[in-house]
């Protein structure tokens, strides 16, 4: 089954890393992984930018080069970013804007409603957030008004999947990644999105997997494959993501 990653990590430790709440990540070069999903049927990903790479843009270029046009990048800009450099970034493959709202390291949630609309305006960005979902209700009337919205991890907790599927109902994309860090029922969770909005679920490795309780394994795949029909693990592992990503 072909997959898009639409969650993984890159650290080339030749360029800036930030301590972020007392954590500084090991390497994990794309050589790493590209080691690590040989055995996947990899058809392209997102990198991801973590809270310990602040603004720095310099790895993530370097990593898009080498892995391809097929692979995408999500980055943490600050909102003095001038409009050149978001057209510079998107011409070198970054097709949208992270919010830490966890960890940290990106710009302030506050900014949100007119970083998120200008990303979107200017190069058609979508906007991915890192938060828990119990944290939702506080902004849930600004994502609701927002043009493309995504939530990482599941929305993180069982608390918040109540808040998390009503903005699936209104179109928010949700990743199905990190399901060694998450606080809920992963089978229900995947369900009861699917069950919504077929189009919301975005697989992803999550590679390495910093600070998760258990790293990705084939497992998570399996479980997918174990509770949909062919064609929404088709949607899941592939098509929602891909679509998304290079619409």
């Amino acid at each position: 089954m072909k997959i898009f990653d639409a969650h993984f990590h890159i650290i080339d430790l030749n360029f800036p890393i930030n301590e972020n709440q007392g954590y500084t990540p090991p390497s994990y070069m794309v050589k790493d992984y590209l080691k690590a999903t040989s055995h996947l049927h990899i058809g392209g990903g997102a990198i991801v930018s973590g809270s310990f790479q602040g603004f720095d843009q310099a790895y993530l270029v370097k990593a898009l080069t080498q892995l391809g046009p097929s692979f995408c990048g999500v980055t943490q800009l600050p909102y003095t970013v001038t409009d050149e450099e978001i057209v510079d970034l998107h011409n070198n493959g970054v097709r949208a804007l992270r919010f830490n709202i966890k960890r940290g390291g990106s710009e302030d949630v506050s900014k949100l409603d007119r970083f998120a609309r200008r990303v979107y305006d200017l190069v058609g960005w979508h906007s991915e957030l890192y938060i828990d979902a119990k944290s939702l209700p506080d902004i849930a009337s600004t994502i609701e008004a927002l043009p493309a919205i995504s939530i990482d991890h599941l929305g993180l907790s069982e608390e918040g999947l109540p808040h998390l599927v009503k903005l699936v109902d209104k179109g928010v994309r949700v990743k199905a990644t990190g399901f060694g860090r998450v606080e809920l029922d992963v089978k229900n969770a995947l369900q009861t999105i699917y069950n919504v909005n077929p189009d919301a679920l975005m697989f992803g490795t999550d590679l390495p997997s910093t600070r998760a309780k258990r790293p990705f394994n084939n497992a998570d795949i399996e479980l997918i494959q174990q509770l949909f029909d062919e064609q929404a693990v088709a949607k899941i592992l592939y098509q929602n993501a891909m679509q998304w990503y290079f619409k």
